[in-house]
């Protein structure tokens, strides 16, 4: 049975779609046939930080009616497939909410996986991509106004009945400042299943347009999103370490080059 699962945020900004896109592929690294849609409609990045803009048909023709899902659906790293929803504002005239259910009906086919990347909010858009779903992903920032929409967000999912799976607290500074781990779990009563730290390398992989866990394996978020995933299907993950060796000949062979 496919397992359909939106990842929400509440807030904006909290690194939620970067979050989708790296899990969807980690997940497809395991062997899961994986399917990530962008139900932002009107603030799509997902296809983006996999370098897959440019699409000729997303999702914004198919709730516009001008096109069939099938058409909307592309191959991505690692073997995941990713339904980009498009990022013309000419797309969003005439898109209508009601026809993602029929392509979702069609995505479940033939899938392990759905993930759904949620708009921030709650909107009309944001809550169609919660009740679509089974299960629940928050992801929020260890900062209070996060929190306070994540818990927003939570309560909606909850009146719909969908299972909130757990938070991941994403860019984690573990700075005294910010809310701890227990204080999430605190706030929002659902427990806390991940932590992705803050990582530099991040914000490079997607100036590249490649998900972090593709660009940098062995870095501390890539090893990360690669434990979630695991977690997610119930399989084992040894974290990759740096190449610390690797790095110091690098900064050797530097300096040797500079004589």
């Amino acid at each position: 049975m496919t397992r359909v699962i939106t990842v929400a945020s509440g807030k904006g900004g909290v690194g939620k779609t970067t979050i989708t896109a790296n899990l969807g592929v980690a997940l497809s690294t395991y062997g899961e046939r994986v399917v990530v849609l962008d139900a932002d409609i009107a603030m799509a990045n997902l296809e983006l930080i996999l370098g897959m803009e440019g699409k000729s048909v997303t999702l914004h023709d198919v709730l516009a009616g001008n096109a069939s899902i099938e058409d909307a659906v592309y191959d991505g790293p690692n073997g995941v497939r990713v339904v980009p929803a498009g990022i013309s504002l000419e797309g969003l005239r005439n898109v209508k909410l009601d026809r993602l259910e029929d392509a979702l009906t069609y995505l479940i086919e033939d899938t392990d996986i759905l993930l759904i990347d949620a708009p921030a909010g709650l909107e009309k858009d944001a809550v169609a991509a919660l009740a679509a779903a089974d299960e629940l992903l928050l992801v929020t920032t260890p900062e209070v106004p996060s929190i306070s929409d994540a818990l927003k967000t939570k309560i909606v999912a909850s009146k719909l009945d969908i299972n909130i799976i757990g938070v991941v607290i994403n860019r984690e500074q573990y700075d005294k400042t910010f809310l701890s781990v227990d204080e999430v779990e605190t706030i929002l009563e659902v427990p806390v299943i991940a932590v992705i730290p803050d990582d530099p390398e991040v914000s490079r992989a997607a100036a590249f347009g490649e998900p972090i866990v593709i660009k940098n394996p062995k870095s501390p978020a890539s090893n990360a999103l690669m434990k979630l995933a695991a977690d997610l299907i119930g399989e084992e993950y040894q974290p990759i370490e740096p190449d610390k060796q690797g790095v110091i000949a690098k900064l050797i062979s530097g300096l040797m080059g500079r004589r």
